[in-house]
């Protein structure tokens, strides 16, 4: 007999899977998640457990049937195994067994785009990485839309919020800051970015793309120096290396924003740092 239909069904119950999870709950909704060794702590938390590896496709046989899907997979660098494996093979063994749901949501990232001048780009800027990680996550998109050409892709920037805070412990000890400090960083506290997959959830339309950040890019050095006093920490010090050739652009959100009807709490760096005390 095939499984109950569920909610919800979350890949990747990790530092934002698990917003997005209290959130569904909150809401009544029924939530499963795959695991590969945190069945205990999930179900004490009202969450469905599947013990389970995307790059064990033998334990992925037994999926449910899920109204909506939030794929948000991220690489452990303790597993031994590459980007690759992890982001390609492990949602190509998912989609093979993964019956089709109503909403699929992928959290990809901004990585995908390679432009190097410093400006803005939106969702219709051309997509070739200079770097391998972009490559990767963009071929992982490929796959998604061959298969669920439907499919919602959330092109995330660097995720923030508490117990991952940008370079705290080299400030804290007055480490200089090495790399080019004016590019850009792209951000999003990862509360906004548990809001905006509910938003997508409720109102993105088949097969759409949006950029997610909080849309005030800052440059390293604007950022640090002002990290730096609000930690009381030592002036940060930089080691200005210029990076030729290395990705720097600056996130448009305001497809996010227009269509998902979507507005971060945290619209800035300086909102999001000053909400964490």
């Amino acid at each position: 007999m095939p499984a109950q239909e569920v909610d919800a069904l979350i890949f990747g119950c990790g530092y934002l899977g698990r917003r997005v999870a209290a959130r569904w709950l909150a809401s009544g909704k029924t939530v499963t998640v795959l695991t590969r060794g945190n069945a205990a702590a999930l179900a004490s938390q009202g969450i469905a457990p599947i013990s389970g590896d995307v790059l064990d496709p033998a334990s992925l046989r037994s999926l449910p049937a899920a109204k909506t899907v939030l794929y948000a997979i991220g690489l452990d660098r303790t597993s031994g195994r590459t980007m690759r494996e992890v982001y390609v093979e492990g949602l190509s063994n998912v989609l093979e067994a993964l019956p089709k749901p109503q909403r699929f949501l992928h959290v990809s990232s901004t990585s995908v785009y390679g432009q190097t001048d410093g400006g803005w780009v939106n969702e219709v800027a051309p997509t070739e990485p200079v770097e391998d990680s972009g490559r990767v996550v963009l071929e992982a998109e490929s796959v998604l839309r061959s298969k669920i050409p439907e499919a919602i892709v959330l092109r995330f920037a660097g995720i923030y919020g508490p117990d991952r805070l940008l370079r705290k412990k080299a400030l804290l000890k007055g480490e200089p800051l090495v790399g080019d400090c004016e590019k850009w960083l792209n951000l999003i506290h990862v509360e906004d970015g548990a809001d905006a997959i509910l938003a997508a959830e409720a109102k993105s339309p088949p097969g759409a793309t949006f950029n997610i950040a909080d849309g005030e890019p800052v440059s390293r050095c604007d950022f640090y120096t002002h990290w730096a006093r609000m930690l009381d920490a030592p002036a940060a010090q930089f080691e200005h290396r210029a990076e030729p050739g290395a990705a720097n652009r600056r996130i448009d959100t305001r497809a996010a924003r227009e269509r998902l009807g979507w507005l971060p709490a945290h619209a800035s760096y300086r909102l999001g740092l000053a909400a964490l005390g």
